[in-house]
């Protein structure tokens, strides 16, 4: 089954590189229009110079707004740009996030401990009520926020970014009963993905942690952009208030592992 979204415009926070690019090739392979959005101007001018040479036929358009994830009035700002340019937001995708610390949380400080707060937890209820405003409220849309297996497990040294992804979780399954029939909202929770964000945490061992997985190799940004081509697209029309865990069978692992 091909899934499209001819006629859907799509905005996706952090999609200058990894997987939130990857959704907004995929998104735009399957004919969505899509603003990319980060922090930083030459790194979207690239990326979408880099999805719009690849993303071939039956493709829709590619544009990019600068705007801070953690910032509701760039928010708002990014939003309404992406309105003004394709005429609706008719998908939301809080894929940007941060994470200042690494350590145990009796040694997170306040200031380290609100920034990932304020950008992987507040700032994706700030991105969904700009989007809601914007036109959803009326003619509704589809909502995905990217978590993480962290959310659903104890880990060293991570940990604080973990609470606020397993919030990611609790909070789209409010949204969804809040924001029903009119808005969809699921979310994405990937293990081990070899991006540049996560690559302190893979490279060093990669071998060694594909040999422990069922599946026996870490997750690409491919995986993760197949998933959400499906959560926004209509073959997941009766899918809300979900976490599609992608992460290579790394949760069903026994306790004494896998030969």
């Amino acid at each position: 089954m091909e899934l499209r979204l001819d006629g859907s415009n799509a905005l996706i926070t952090g999609a200058s590189r990894g997987i939130g690019q990857a959704i907004a090739l995929a998104f735009c392979r399957a004919g969505a229009s899509v603003m990319l959005s980060s922090r930083k101007a030459e790194a979207l001018a690239d990326s979408a110079a880099e999805i719009e040479a690849a993303k071939g036929d039956r493709a829709g358009e590619v544009a990019w707004s600068v705007a801070n994830a953690g910032d509701p009035e760039q928010a708002d700002a990014c939003v309404a740009a992406t309105v003004e340019r394709f005429g609706s937001i008719d998908i939301l995708v809080n894929n940007a996030a941060t994470n200042p610390y690494f350590g145990p949380l009796m040694e997170i400080d306040t200031g380290r401990a609100d920034k990932t707060v304020r950008v992987n937890q507040t700032g994706y209820l700030e991105w969904v009520q700009a989007a809601w405003r914007a036109g959803m409220a009326e003619d509704g849309g589809v909502v995905l926020n990217l978590a993480s297996i962290g959310g659903l497990s104890v880990e060293a040294g991570i940990g604080w970014y973990n609470v606020t992804k397993a919030a990611v979780i609790h909070l789209t399954s409010q949204l969804a009963g809040e924001l029903g029939p009119k808005v969809r909202v699921n979310a994405l929770a990937p293990g081990l993905v070899k991006t540049q964000l996560a690559q302190a945490l893979w490279e060093p061992g990669e071998e060694a942690i594909s040999r422990r997985l069922p599946l026996r190799r870490l997750g690409e940004v491919d995986d993760i952009a197949n998933a959400a081509l499906f959560l926004c697209s209509d073959a997941a029309s009766w899918i809300t208030g979900e976490t599609l865990v992608i992460d290579g069978g790394a949760l069903c692992i026994p306790s004494g592992g896998i030969t």
